[in-house]
């Protein structure tokens, strides 16, 4: 790359996930109905949630902000992606780019600390049960949920500004399927290592501070269950905690994966690959982990598809 050519970029190529061709039809038809499945469990749990009397507590409140913000960051990069498939070139322009890393940044980061807060509400349900409606009460809450969203809206903002108000060199090729951090960095050609610094300090803490919480919490919330004298109240205490273990494991293990894992000459196609995993698998996983593993979601749902069907019937 020539570092004096200072031709102002206006757009960029993404590579997508694979050149070969034989990939390329498979691929898209799995993506698709991935996509497809993530969008419709994702806005029927913000739905759920919302309407089913009985799921009106902290915990599915944070379960609707977790959805919110799971439809958020897949659909930021999911169509793009997609619509790359089936198009010869796979442009993106300045101004798009800069937006789905803007949207892309918000949601994600916004995703780590909910998580956390689900945690932190999962310890006073169990540690503190007497306390729990005066601790999580509706205001708690909303703070808990409003402190990720701003922290995020500012944190994003802050890098991307950033870096697209530092110039770009001509070559405009980016060898990812979205537009990410760490492939814009290198297209960088102005002094890059301020910008790293910002990346690596916030990315840093956000993993670490949100992993202290959820482990502090499962800590505390662990040493609570074992001094319980009844197994049925032991296993009542974890089952209500099940899906959230199940979804930070799969959260963390793959975002860990992603910046510990050693660097080779396949690296960029690992790192793709369980990009991929977090930005469109796991948003899929987490509405059917919370159907599948809970009880009371199974219920609303049976409940809400009676309602449908009356409504049907008589309109028949």
């Amino acid at each position: 790359m020539d570092k004096h050519n200072l031709t102002v970029v206006n757009e960029f190529i993404l590579m997508g996930i694979t050149d070969i061709p034989e990939l390329q039809a498979p691929l898209f038809g799995f993506l698709l109905i991935v996509y497809m499945l993530s969008v419709v469990g994702n806005l029927g749990l913000i739905i759920l949630t919302k309407i089913d009397s009985r799921l009106q507590t902290p915990m599915y409140f944070f379960l609707r902000h977790l959805a919110f913000t799971d439809l958020g960051y897949s659909t930021a990069v999911g169509p793009k992606m997609l619509a790359n498939f089936v198009v010869d070139q796979h442009i993106i322009s300045y101004n798009w780019c800069a937006t789905q890393l803007t949207v892309f940044g918000i949601f994600i980061t916004s995703e780590i600390f909910i998580l956390s807060a689900m945690a932190y509400d999962r310890y006073v349900a169990i540690c503190n049960p007497l306390l729990y409606t005066i601790i999580m009460s509706q205001r708690a809450c909303q703070v808990l949920v409003a402190i990720p969203y701003l922290y995020s809206v500012f944190l994003t903002l802050l890098a991307v500004t950033k870096m697209f108000t530092s110039s770009f060199c001509g070559y405009n090729i980016i060898k990812y399927f979205y537009c990410d951090t760490r492939p814009l960095i290198y297209l960088l050609c102005s002094y890059t290592e301020d910008i790293k610094l910002i990346i690596l300090i916030f990315s840093a803490f956000n993993l670490i501070s949100s992993l202290l919480i959820v482990l502090v919490s499962y800590i505390l919330i662990l040493v609570a269950v074992l001094k319980m004298n009844s197994a049925e109240g032991r296993y009542k205490a974890f089952s209500t905690c099940g899906s959230h273990l199940t979804v930070i494991t799969v959260f963390y293990s793959t975002l860990f994966f992603m910046y510990v894992h050693p660097k080779s000459s396949h690296s960029l196609d690992v790192d793709k690959m369980a990009s991929l995993f977090y930005t469109l698998i796991i948003p899929m996983l987490n509405p059917v982990i919370y159907s599948l593993r809970n009880k009371e979601v199974k219920n609303a749902l049976c409940r809400t598809w009676k309602i449908l069907h009356g409504i049907v019937f008589i309109a028949d």
